[in-house]
């Protein structure tokens, strides 16, 4: 993995959303993200968990958020920096180390979550779109990504 990215693009259907990355904090998780994203694989992808006040989740190919990339799991890639509004991080089962392609943004303050997941970008730009994504577990209509760029 020795492309190194500095921003995501996430286009939805209302325009852009930026993410400054963060390969400082997590350097093998933002190889992977910008990996995938420049392959195409999140591409019309939904997010399939967006909870009001907390996090929206996506990046899971069936868009039932139990599946992943064909690639390994990666290692947790923990830090002291905080979840808070606009925080990028990798969505994992129990095991800290199962993280793949899921990834979420937090809405709000989600403390709690701090050094259990990784944290690997920040929105910069259009976090406006994130909040308004259709809410539920999952939403009736979900927001999708229509294509997903990392420089």
């Amino acid at each position: 993995m020795a492309d190194t990215f500095n921003t995501l693009t996430l286009t939805l259907d209302d325009g852009d959303v930026t993410i400054k990355l963060r390969p400082d904090l997590a350097p093998n998780h933002v190889a992977r993200i910008g990996e995938l994203a420049n392959e195409g694989f999140y591409d019309g992808v939904v997010f399939h968990r967006v909870i009001p006040g907390f996090m929206a989740q996506g990046g899971d190919p069936t868009g039932t958020g139990t599946s992943g990339s064909d690639k390994p799991n990666l290692k947790q890639e923990f830090s002291k920096e905080p979840h808070v509004r606009g925080v990028c991080s990798m969505a994992r089962t129990s095991d800290p180390n199962s993280a793949n392609s899921q990834f979420f943004i937090v809405f709000d303050d989600a403390r709690f979550l701090d050094n259990q997941y990784t944290v690997w970008g920040e929105v910069t730009d259009g976090m406006e779109l994130i909040d308004a994504l259709p809410k539920g577990e999952p939403p009736r209509s979900p927001g999708k990504i229509v294509k997903a760029r990392a420089e």
